[in-house]
C-alpha cells in the first residue's frame, strides 16, 4: 500500500528512537543527517523518511558504530550494515521498530510479514509476551506523550487481536469431545472496552484445554442468568482497565456477590491495571486477583 504522508516533530522522533531530541540537533548541525523541513514559524518538521532513518541510525549507533563514521556513509550502505547486524541482534527489538513502523504508515503488509517472520521461529504465547506486550507498553507511552494519535493506537491494537482471535480459532478447532467441565466465563464489566487483556487470557485458558467461553466487553451483569441457567460449575473472569468509572472496584465486587453469588459462591478472577486499587485483605474466598496473566497461565 502506500505509504500515507507523517510529519513528526523533534519530540516524537525522540520518543519513537529513543535518541534525545538535544542529541538529534547536534547530529543534524555537526553531521547533517536528517534534511527535516521548516514550518513558517521555523519549527522543524520530519517525514516518515526521516523516521525510518533515524532508527536506522539509533540501531547502528546502539551496536557501537560511532555518528561520524554513520554520517559519511550512503542510506542504502546504512540499510544494509542494518541488515547485516540484524541477523544477529534482538529480534524481539527489530520486531517492535518493524511493527512501529508499521503502525504509524498503516502498513498491513509489514505487520504481516514480520509476524510471520516471528512465528516461524516462535510459539504465539512467545510472540505476545516478547514482543506484542512490550510493544503495547511503549504504544501506550507513545499515546499519553501525543506522539502518536487514538488512530495509530486502534490500527496496531485491532491487528494484534486479529491474531488472537486466529490463534484462538485454531485451538477451538482442536478441542477434544471431553473437556473439563468447569466453564470459565470471561468477560468485560459494563463499560469496560479494552479487552485484548482477556482476549489472550482466553487463548491461554483453552490452550491449557480449559473449557472457556468470551462473552465480550461492556456486559452487565444482570445478563449472566441466561448463562447460570444452562451451566453450574462457572468460574468468572474479567479484566479491569478503566472501569467501573464511576464507582469503586469494591462495589463492582459487591454487585457481583449480589447478582451472581445467591445461590451459590461462584469464583471471580480479576486482572487488569484497576485490580491494584483492590484491598486483597479481608477479601471473600471466592473473590481472586491475579497481577500478572503469565503467572496466573503457569498455574493452569
Amino acid at each position: 500500500m502506500e505509504h500515507i504522508k507523517q510529519n513528526f516533530s523533534i519530540k516524537d522522533l525522540e520518543h519513537l528512537s529513543g535518541i534525545k531530541a538535544h542529541t538529534i540537533r547536534i547530529w543534524e548541525k555537526r553531521y547533517d543527517i536528517l534534511n527535516p523541513e521548516r514550518t513558517d514559524t521555523n519549527i522543524r518538521t520530519y517525514n516518515g523518511q526521516n523516521l525510518q532513518k533515524l532508527l536506522n541510525i539509533a540501531f547502528l549507533n546502539g551496536h557501537g558504530y560511532k555518528i561520524s563514521r554513520i554520517s559519511k556513509m550512503q542510506e542504502e550502505e546504512i540499510n544494509d550494515l542494518v541488515k547485516r547486524i540484524s541477523a544477529s541482534s534482538s529480534e524481539e527489538n527489530r520486531a517492535k521498530n518493524s511493527f512501529k513502523l508499521a503502525m504509524m504508515n498503516f502498513d498491513d503488509r509489514l505487520f504481516q510479514r514480520t509476524y510471520n517472520k516471528l512465528r516461524s521461529k516462535r510459539t504465539f504465547r512467545e510472540v505476545f509476551h516478547d514482543v506484542f506486550l512490550p510493544l503495547l507498553e511503549e504504544i501506550g507511552l507513545l499515546w499519553q506523550t501525543d506522539t502518536i494519535k487514538p488512530i495509530h493506537e486502534h490500527y496496531i491494537v485491532e491487528l494484534i487481536k486479529q491474531k488472537i482471535y486466529l490463534n484462538i480459532a485454531d485451538l477451538k478447532a482442536e478441542i477434544p469431545d471431553q473437556i473439563d467441565e468447569k466453564l470459565y466465563v470471561l468477560f468485560l464489566p459494563d463499560n469496560e472496552i479494552h479487552d485484548i487483556g482477556i482476549l489472550y487470557l482466553n487463548y491461554e485458558l483453552l490452550n491449557a484445554g480449559k473449557n472457556a467461553i468470551y462473552l465480550g466487553p461492556s456486559l452487565p451483569l444482570d445478563n449472566m442468568d441466561y448463562l447460570m441457567k444452562i451451566h453450574k460449575n462457572l468460574v468468572f473472569v474479567s479484566y479491569l482497565t478503566i472501569t467501573p468509572v464511576n464507582t469503586n472496584i469494591q462495589e463492582f465486587i459487591d454487585d457481583f456477590q449480589e447478582k451472581i453469588c445467591q445461590e451459590k459462591n461462584h469464583e471471580l478472577l480479576l486482572f487488569g491495571q484497576r485490580t491494584k486499587e483492590i484491598e486483597t485483605k479481608g477479601l471473600a474466598e471466592n473473590i481472586k486477583v491475579h497481577t500478572s496473566v503469565f503467572d496466573f497461565a503457569k498455574t493452569l
